[in-house]
């Protein structure tokens, strides 16, 4: 009985040590288990984390892909300008400065964007007095571009600014402004008087608009040392005339009409820098308008 005691005994301490080794491998295969939960989980964290990653990449690109598409704008229908110096016809020079048919041309000219050309005549009748006239012809052609818009719509702010500048001159009298028909797309007729020390100024201003370029037309004259002032109405019939045909020079230069324009493009508004300033080569020239006011 001993020995099955003994037997017994070695029976449990067997069964005991069994135990305990199943316990252990178990043990050790608990950390295992979670170590193999725990790289599942980074791993799906990493391809979760890749994902998102390339969809805001994709998000961002597309932002950028968006942001650097500039908006498009009619582009502009005149390319280029005539020389201002050749605009009118021999006849129509005589016509208005019959003593100073030979033009000067503006010194800020750029055949691409502006030009001026300006005649004088002085009708020298000795005792009687004398006959002063001046003829001043400013071009400027607006380029479309995408932050100040069409360059017709830039070109319309102008001319308004034009005609503005025209009918608020200092010291003008008997202002009056006429709209024009059959002149480019639009114009408009601005007469006055000034007077100065040398005599009675009549003065017009008609500014036309044909397609993306301005034509800005001044003209006074003046009867001196004792001679008869113009008659108005003859000297704004006449400019309002010579208007017509340097639109119709305008328009011929890039392969048009004569009768040439169209209204200003509503889908592209100009910047308020181009309402309040035109463009850089706007600024750049003196204003026909104000500086025919100092001529004399």
């Amino acid at each position: 009985m001993q020995r099955a005691a003994q037997r017994d005994d070695r029976a449990q301490r067997g069964m005991r040590g069994k135990r305990l080794s199943r316990v252990l491998v178990c043990a050790a295969a608990v950390p295992a288990v979670l170590i193999t939960a725990a790289c599942s989980s980074d791993s799906g964290d990493s391809k979760g984390k890749g994902s998102g990653s390339s969809t805001q990449q994709s998000a961002g690109g597309g932002a950028q892909s968006s942001a650097s598409s500039s908006p498009t704008v009619q582009a502009a229908a005149y390319k280029r300008l005539p020389d201002a110096c050749a605009v009118l016809s021999k006849q129509t020079l005589t016509d208005l400065v019959p003593q100073g048919t030979s033009g000067k041309k503006g010194s800020s000219d750029d055949p691409s964007s502006r030009g001026s050309c300006s005649w004088s005549s002085l009708d020298n009748n000795g005792v009687k007095g004398s006959q002063f006239r001046w003829l001043n012809v400013s071009l400027l052609r607006f380029d479309s571009d995408s932050t100040r818009g069409a360059g017709d719509a830039q070109a319309h702010t102008y001319f308004a600014q034009q005609v503005k500048d025209a009918a608020s001159v200092a010291g003008a009298k008997n202002t009056k402004e006429t709209p024009l028909s059959g002149t480019g797309a639009e114009a408009t007729a601005v007469r006055y008087d000034l007077q100065k020390k040398e005599g009675l100024f009549k003065q017009q201003t008609v500014v036309a608009r044909v397609e993306n370029v301005v034509v800005t037309l001044d003209y006074n004259g003046a009867g001196l040392a004792g001679e008869k002032t113009p008659d108005a109405d003859e000297l704004t019939k006449a400019a309002e005339g010579a208007v017509k045909e340097v639109v119709g020079a305008v328009s011929s230069a890039n392969g048009g009409s004569s009768s040439g324009g169209s209204a200003p493009s509503t889908s592209a508004s100009p910047s308020k820098s181009a309402s309040g300033s035109p463009s850089k080569s706007a600024s750049s020239s003196a204003s026909p308008s104000k500086s025919a006011a100092k001529k004399g």
